[in-house]
């Protein structure tokens, strides 16, 4: 397509946006609109509107007043694309493999806007065992999954999840013994924790890492101690199947990505 023809078809508006979107995406911090048109090499009036409606549609927001710095939407869009969808397909003979093994169910998080949303989950071999459905959200805050999304993340990624929350549901309070926690789960790789829905349930909660390290998924099992079957493991047994299933699960979502990237 020459340049005439291409110019027929120009959108301004959409490039605009896109133009702010890419600049903000290079950057830490965030800009001023000054600097932001500084940078585009355009009037400041030019962007008043358009970053007004990034904001409202939750692709950009404020921080320290005057500055402008993306939030993780498009982050939570891709994840609901092709990349998800291989990563659960990746996951289902894994997940199967790991409830024989354990004799527990297991589900699959991703982060997205603001929550962690099942994008996949495995049934426990026998009668009995706690499921979520594919689709449910679930909070980043008193849940195994969330802990994890936001443990292997950098405390600047972190905010920004935790920000996308704040705009989507009502404001919560986290003092320093929450962060202290994450990055004690960092440092041990993994989570568990006595549920704070249902009584009697540990949730047991590790990373699927992408090839730099930061976590793209948890892999969570609402461990139940099954008292009719003695041969079932234990916790500390299902805690290192839960993690052998993770680290299998990274090395080929890790490859996947790369493939994917060249």
């Amino acid at each position: 397509m020459d340049t005439e023809e291409s110019d027929r078809y120009r959108a301004p508006a959409l490039d605009k946006g896109l133009d702010i979107l890419e600049l903000l995406a290079s950057v830490d911090g965030g800009l001023t609109q000054a600097e932001i048109s500084k940078r585009l090499n355009r009037s400041p009036n030019e962007f008043y509107r358009m970053l007004d409606r990034l904001v409202r549609r939750g692709y950009v927001t404020r921080i320290d007043g005057d500055r402008y710095s993306l939030t993780l939407k498009l982050f939570g869009l891709a994840q609901l694309h092709a990349p998800v969808r291989r990563l659960a397909s990746y996951a289902t003979p894994l997940m199967r493999d790991l409830a024989q093994r354990s004799k527990q169910a297991n589900q699959l998080a991703v982060f997205d806007r603001g929550s962690a949303v099942v994008i996949a989950q495995q049934e426990a071999p026998d009668y009995w065992g706690i499921s979520i459905r594919v689709g449910s959200h679930i909070s980043l805050f008193d849940t195994g999954s969330g802990h994890i999304l936001l443990a292997f993340r950098t405390p600047e990624e972190r905010e920004m999840m935790i920000a996308e929350h704040a705009r989507s549901k009502d404001e919560i309070s986290l003092g320093p013994e929450f962060y202290a926690r994450l990055d004690q789960i960092r440092e041990r790789g993994y989570e568990m924790m006595a549920s704070a829905q249902t009584a009697g349930v540990y949730n047991l909660s590790a990373p699927i890492l992408g090839p730099d390290g930061r976590g793209i998924a948890a892999l969570t099992i609402p461990y139940i101690a099954l008292v009719n079957a003695p041969s079932a493991p234990d916790i500390t047994e299902t805690i290192s199947l839960l993690r052998s299933a993770a680290t299998q699960l990274s090395v080929l979502a890790g490859s996947d990505v790369a493939q994917s990237s060249e």
